[in-house]
């Protein structure tokens, strides 16, 4: 640990103006930055504390929108009326996220920039390894080494990492907006764009770049669009808490008119009149099935219909040697996640 300076913003923007200049760090709940400085992931000359930042808190409806400040912690996003009524999905990713006493610190607005648990990504330094993350240009140990929880779209011959966080799947999904912060003003990023992929970040000319969030830049809320549909989240894990996803899917489903509730004895197949899915943990960011989702309407909600919507907008997944079970269980997921989200599972 190198010694940095501390300060206590009292406005976002006068956090703002503190990112630009010498090396800053900004913590809020700092459930991921500390680790990052303890194993020399980060280095920071000052860090700005913005947990006491009322404005960037609260949860309420506006209109036709659902506003989450980005200090409101996954306990208290996952346990509000208003998530757990209008944004299921992100409310059961929140609670699956972490632990329960990390969930009381962990922020949703720091969640989403967390960083690759990838374990040579993760050694403490001196890394024994190559990691091109830590030290570009050095290779990517894992993509000769373990590869199993890496991922099957978008990576790279530098890179095999995902993103894990469990909030993100369900916030891309649906179709949320991140509110943000920076030196020019304030813009929103959609956050099915918010992540890179490598291959992407590679086109941009920055491969080692994981979002689209500038360095002089602040999450400061999202916003989501208010759904009546049905909502599920699945995160497919080695243990039920404190664990990130081997593959995880959030799905939104909205019924066809006459196939919502129960369904009658004799009656006709419940059948989707719209859907979104997005799949967690496959890439190094949320993963949507735009093609499923194209070809999801008319679709009868059961195994059998979907399946095959899901292989077919899956056939682009390029496994590696040792995680191309990851491909099957990241489509079985989406289908639960659809199937739940649909009430039929």
């Amino acid at each position: 640990m190198r010694d940095f300076a501390y300060a206590r913003a009292g406005t976002a923007e006068a956090a703002v103006e503190t990112l630009a200049g010498r090396q800053t760090a900004v913590i809020a709940g700092g459930t991921e930055l500390l680790n990052w400085f303890r194993l020399g992931i980060a280095a920071a000359d000052r860090v700005v504390d913005i947990g006491g930042l009322d404005e960037l808190r609260g949860i309420a409806r506006d209109g036709d929108e659902l506003r989450i400040g980005a200090l409101a912690t996954l306990n208290e996003v996952g346990e509000h009326p208003l998530v757990t009524r209008l944004a299921g999905a992100l409310a059961s990713a929140c609670l699956q996220a972490a632990s329960a006493q990390v969930r009381n610190r962990a922020t949703i607005g720091g969640n989403v920039l967390q960083r690759t648990r990838c374990p040579y990504f993760r050694a403490e330094e001196p890394l024994p390894w190559p990691c091109n993350k830590r030290d570009p240009g050095s290779g990517c140990a894992s993509l000769a080494g373990r590869h199993e929880r890496q991922a099957i779209f978008g990576w790279t011959q530098d890179c095999v990492a995902v993103q894990p966080s469990d909030p993100a799947v369900a916030l891309a999904a649906l179709d949320a907006r991140a509110d943000v912060l920076g030196p020019a003003g304030p813009r929103t990023i959609p956050m099915r764009e918010f992540h890179l992929t490598q291959r992407e970040a590679a086109a941009a000319g920055e491969p080692m770049r994981e979002t689209r969030l500038g360095a002089d830049e602040l999450i400061t809320g999202y916003r989501l669009p208010v759904s009546t549909a049905g909502q599920a989240y699945v995160k497919v894990r080695e243990r039920a808490s404190y664990e990130y996803a081997i593959v995880s899917a959030a799905a939104d489903v909205r019924l066809a008119e006459g196939a919502g509730g129960p369904r009658a004895a004799g009656a006709g197949e419940q059948r989707i009149a719209a859907a979104r899915v997005a799949l967690g943990s496959v890439a190094q960011r949320p993963w949507r099935l735009t093609a499923a989702e194209a070809e999801l309407p008319g679709t009868p909600l059961t195994r059998e219909a979907l399946l095959p919507v899901i292989e077919r907008a899956m056939a682009d997944a390029v496994p590696l040697p040792q995680n191309g079970f990851k491909v099957t269980m990241a489509r079985n997921a989406a289908v639960r996640a659809l199937l739940a989200a649909g009430g039929a599972a």
